[in-house]
């Protein structure tokens, strides 16, 4: 185990790597809660979804360790999830067969990039302003879709938004939820969204919102409802190209900091260089197609893996802990599929993440307008159109024009033209 993992050369030993793994599994596992709540909201299987979202979480993060030697764990990603339930399927009006098409064709280009230097150069084209504006927007638009569940903001007549009813007892179980998670959150206690939720699911029970199943274990069932079902074809009839693009470049540049940040964290760079990131983000890229044939949105590198690191984690070990923990999960559906259902225990996750998410703005030099005011744009319009890709595509179209405008063309890089004729084609001209 040594001499695979090496545990020696990292300054480490199984139990830390044991202990590191228990506490990312913590921090993380809320996702299978989370996760098939969010996607069945299209009309997806709850079961299938939670089978999936557990087997391509196990099945990238096991190449993760085992290949790479990487204490990363490999997820579906919050804010990609929302994204395939809320913009791809409910605002373009796809199925989530289609949408599950669009997931496994960029899940299948993520794989060609991993295998290629061009990943690099992708990354590069997109300008820093934009890459943190877009984890920004998402960071809204989650927040926004957990008030909206939790009913703490609600549509109204007269205004596109407005306060909803705080004496509905979901909503200030919600409120009371929150306010117990985030008290966790600044008292650093690991594993404060899973813990937030188990604490809301009992105060839940006392009130009579939350009756416990029949069982609390049962065998895997339900898979085959989401396995394979992807539509293809759905995917070329439908002209939503850029979807798939959005789903890439989300997933490529939000995993590729993710595990930059970790990595550094652990002190595993080398020369401010990340040795073996083929490897690396070949995991996420099987990961997205596993889960897409499987039945579950894009999975991306969790950033709740630095929690690991802090607990001493420092090689693969630590995410094929998380690997086991997490196929143990797939036993406690039942139990799982209540708590889902109850937007008290599942929103607070959803508005703290976007919290975590919309801070890199702090990032951003806001006195440069022709790299502020298309991040802005993106920001903004991702909540207020209910699509990410939207937000994306209006910024990424008046970048390149702004510049343009300003005799600064050439700062530009040639494949971000490319991108912004192709979101303007799509906006103008296809349907969305």
């Amino acid at each position: 185990m040594d001499n695979w993992f090496k545990l020696k050369e990292r300054g480490t030993t199984v139990s830390t790597e044991i202990i590191a793994g228990i506490t990312t599994f913590f921090t993380m596992v809320y996702i299978v809660i989370v996760n098939p709540g969010i996607l069945s909201d299209t009309g997806m299987s709850f079961n299938g979804v939670f089978i999936a979202t557990i087997l391509a979480s196990i099945v990238a993060t096991l190449i993760m360790g085992l290949w790479s030697n990487y204490p990363i764990v490999i997820a579906p990603g919050m804010g990609l999830n929302a994204f395939f339930a809320f913009s791809v399927v409910k605002g373009y009006g796809v199925t989530w067969q289609t949408a599950l098409g669009a997931v496994f064709i960029a899940g299948v280009l993520f794989i060609i990039l991993s295998l290629t230097s061009f990943r690099y150069m992708l990354l590069d084209a997109i300008p820093a302003s934009l890459k943190h504006a877009i984890t920004a927007g998402i960071g809204l638009f989650i927040t926004t879709v957990g008030l909206q569940n939790a009913g703490i903001i609600a549509n109204s007549e007269s205004n596109l938004i407005t306060l909803g009813n705080l004496a509905q007892p979901m909503t200030y179980l919600t409120i009371i939820g929150l306010i117990i998670t985030v008290t966790l959150m600044a008292y650093n206690v690991k594993g404060y969204l899973f813990i937030g939720m188990v604490i809301t699911a009992i105060i839940a029970w006392f009130m009579g919102l939350f009756q416990m199943p029949a069982s609390i274990v049962a065998m895997p069932s339900g898979l085959g409802e989401t396995a394979f079902q992807m539509d293809l074809a759905g995917v070329f009839s439908n002209g939503i190209y850029t979807i798939i693009f959005t789903f890439l470049l989300i997933t490529l540049f939000d995993t590729t900091g993710t595990m930059l940040g970790v990595a550094e964290q652990a002190g595993l760079l080398k020369d401010g260089k990340f040795p073996r990131s083929r490897g690396a983000l070949l995991a996420d890229a099987v990961g997205t197609t596993t889960g897409a044939m499987l039945g579950t949105s894009p999975t991306s590198a969790y950033i709740e893996s630095s929690t690991g690191v802090a607990a001493g984690g420092r090689t693969g070990l630590t995410a094929v802990t998380v690997s086991i923990l997490l196929a143990v999960t797939l036993f406690f559906s039942p139990i799982v599929s209540v708590i889902s259902s109850i937007p008290a225990i599942t929103s607070p996750a959803l508005i703290i993440v976007g919290f975590f998410m919309i801070s890199v703005i702090s990032k951003m030099n806001w006195s440069d307008l022709e790299e502020a005011f298309p991040a802005f744009l993106i920001i903004i319009l991702m909540p207020l159109t209910h699509s990410i890709a939207t937000g994306i595509g209006i910024g990424f179209i008046f970048y390149p024009v702004l510049k343009l405008l300003r005799g600064k063309g050439k700062d530009v890089h040639p494949i971000f033209y490319i991108f912004a004729i192709l979101f303007f084609i799509q906006l103008v001209f296809l349907d969305h």
